[in-house]
């Protein structure tokens, strides 16, 4: 207001106004002598151009700017004065003062900050808005060959019957195998190792073949050659042919995979090519080695390679006929139901009978040397029986084929001898048998 207004610039007399302690009024000090000074009072202060601070309101808002600072040689002169600023024409018209409006931020952030925290105005930044980073593609993965795959691989297999099988079809089947080997055995070393590679090249046929029956898709052909190449070449090159026909496989099979014409699993493709090279023709292979010309001195190869055969057909034979006589308790109900503890017993008995009294007819096996071998065989021969029938319950079958009336296929029957002919040849040089 202005400085000549005497009312307004009276001293203070340090008098308290007085309350009534029953009165809920409040009084003010020299109200009455400002009422008193209304009618002498100008409408309009010709000084300040304002209306009398009386006088009803006219809707107007006043607009105060703040005072330019003199010139002068007074170091506070640059000093700003204190201005009142109401409108947006204030904040235009002195820009250049002090602005406090950048401490919004920071008294918001302080209002949301425990006690104990403490934000400062340097740190007070505007975040922007991140975009998430678009997620990246996931590599396809080729259609899987086989059936789907569910917690228990083994649910649902199985279900696939093969032929009723005859105790009397059985055992004809067998008479007639055996002599038939053993003719064969009679006529020389080339005669058996022409059969063992028609043995070999058809169960591979048959166990690729059972492979393609679930959906894989292995390189049959390929895998087949592969087995019967390696007979071949370990039994005129011995043991290093295995790790050369083996890795001549692979590369083969990345090229037979490579030129497929239809996108298709090629792990598993490849993995059931592999896997029935190494189950049926490295296992299998190791009868052409024991037969080989420098396995063997004195060339008693043959001779082994015929006890162990020998062995195999009485522990199958013994698992047969006992464990349906006695058969009582399963060995392994998930992979085998129709093997018996009783049925294995009773094989491992009359294959150590048959290697006691059977096999030292044959040059140069001795007696303690055929319960040697027989004792080994009656442990790895059920052993491969129980892995067939561990693949077979895994794809779903319940022969490998019906090439031998009685018996499935041809695979069905070697199962054992599969275990039983690397076993038998590692014996022999352990034994010193040749």
């Amino acid at each position: 207001m202005s400085d000549d207004d005497d009312t307004l610039s009276s001293e203070p007399t340090g008098e308290m106004p007085l309350v009534s302690a029953t009165d809920s009024r409040v009084t003010v000090t020299g109200a009455e002598l400002a009422a008193e000074a209304v009618d002498d009072a100008p409408l309009i202060d010709e000084d300040t151009l304002l209306p009398h601070w009386t006088d009803a309101p006219t809707g107007q808002v006043p607009i105060v700017v703040a005072r330019e600072a003199a010139e002068s040689d007074d170091p506070w002169a640059a000093v700003p004065a204190p201005a009142w600023r109401e409108g947006e024409a204030d904040w235009v018209a002195h820009e250049d003062q002090f602005d406090a409006s950048f401490l919004a931020g920071a008294a918001k952030e302080e209002a949301n900050a425990r006690p104990w925290e403490f934000v400062e105005v340097d740190e007070v930044t505007v975040e922007e808005e991140v975009q998430p980073e678009a997620p990246r593609p996931e590599p396809g993965r080729a259609n899987r060959t086989r059936r789907t795959i569910t917690q228990n691989p083994l649910a649902g297999r199985a279900v696939r019957r093969g032929a009723q099988s005859s105790i009397s079809k059985a055992t004809l089947t067998g008479v007639v195998l055996a002599a038939l080997v053993a003719g064969i055995f009679l006529a020389g070393t080339i005669p058996v190792a022409i059969l063992l590679l028609a043995v070999l090249g058809l169960a591979a046929a048959e166990a690729y073949a059972a492979f393609r029956a679930v959906g894989a898709h292995p390189a049959t052909i390929l895998g087949i050659v592969a087995v019967l190449t390696l007979g071949v070449a370990v039994y005129n090159k011995g043991q290093n042919a295995f790790g050369a026909v083996t890795v001549l496989l692979l590369i083969f099979g990345f090229v037979w995979y490579l030129s497929a014409e239809q996108k298709i699993d090629v792990l598993d493709g490849l993995g059931a090519t592999v896997f029935v090279y190494v189950w049926i023709g490295v296992l299998g292979t190791y009868s052409l080695l024991l037969i080989a010309p420098g396995s063997f001195a004195h060339h008693h190869g043959l001779a082994y390679l015929f006890g162990a055969i020998i062995l195999a057909i009485a522990n199958d034979t013994g698992a047969l006929f006992i464990g349906r006589w006695l058969g009582r308790h399963s060995l392994n109900r998930s992979l085998s139901p129709n093997k018996t503890i009783e049925g294995t017993i009773g094989a491992t008995i009359i294959t150590l009978i048959v290697g006691a009294v059977a096999l030292p007819l044959i040059h140069p096996w001795t007696v303690t040397h055929g319960l040697e071998a027989s004792v080994a065989l009656a442990v790895v021969i059920p052993l491969g029986d129980l892995f067939e029938s561990m693949v077979k319950r895994t794809l779903g079958v319940k022969d490998m084929g019906r090439l031998l009336p009685g018996h499935g296929g041809l695979l069905d029957r070697i199962d054992g001898l599969l275990f039983a002919m690397p076993t038998m040849f590692y014996l022999a040089h352990i034994l010193k048998l040749g």
